[in-house]
């Protein structure tokens, strides 16, 4: 281990898209660190994170992105987490406090995680916070006045990845559902909907928090539109 203080890693979440629901803590945090990471793809040098939390850093940090291949090959998208791990340890290493970006909250469906895991697995040494952050879907339910759970209501997060077979696959449907990148498979999570008998209410959410935010109150309507990769679904058995 080096002999010089280790900096902090930051894990950030920094809200669906407006900039005014990163939380103050995460401003905070942002205003003092010395360096600020985020995914990007290697295709190019975007991250949204970034675009959203822009107000909150100041000109003179560094911004560094990390890249990140679109594949389902598992080997490369191991060894881009070991890689970019191995980047933001070096930093803290130096004894610089560095804040790692993620959309919406960080333990939920990011990056962020595996990034984590990966540097706790080489640097245990190394001191880390994370700061939740608001995710898309508590933000969609808030757009559409809409209660996620009441009373002893159960609620259902998931990864629309595999269409609707998450959903098919429970004995016991809850009360409210939530498919997360749902973008590629909203025919098919159309459909579990359908098939469970129960969900008589179901909305499409595009690009929550941003300036072009869409609701489709009707997610049929997808059969006629291509979806966006910010796509989000809520579908409850009764309406609120």
């Amino acid at each position: 281990m080096n002999k010089t203080k280790t900096g902090t890693l930051y894990g950030i979440g920094v809200g669906p898209g407006d900039p005014d629901l990163i939380t103050l803590k995460a401003s905070k945090v942002l205003n003092k660190v010395d360096v600020v990471f985020a995914a990007a793809s290697t295709k190019n040098s975007y991250s949204l994170a970034v675009t959203i939390a822009r107000s909150h850093i100041p000109e003179t940090t560094l911004v560094k992105m990390l890249s990140f291949p679109m594949t389902r090959n598992k080997k490369e998208t191991e060894r881009a987490w070991k890689d970019n791990a191995r980047i933001i340890i070096k930093e803290l290493e130096l004894g610089k406090d560095v804040a790692f970006l993620s959309l919406g909250d960080c333990m939920t469906y990011s990056t962020y995680g595996y990034i984590l895991k990966h540097i706790r697995n080489s640097a245990s040494h190394v001191n880390v916070k994370t700061i939740p952050g608001i995710t898309s879907y508590q933000a969609a339910a808030s757009c559409l006045n809409i209660p996620m759970v009441e009373g002893e209501e159960s609620l259902l997060i998931v990864s629309g990845a595999r269409g609707g077979d998450h959903l098919r696959e429970l004995s016991v449907k809850p009360e409210s559902v939530v498919f997360l990148k749902a973008y590629r498979n909203i025919k098919d999570i159309d459909s579990a909907l359908n098939e469970s008998g129960l969900y008589n209410y179901s909305v499409g959410v595009l690009n929550c928090g941003l300036p072009e935010e869409e609701i489709v109150r009707d997610i049929k309507q997808f059969s006629k539109r291509q979806p966006n990769y910010w796509t989000l679904i809520i579908a409850k058995q009764k309406r609120a």
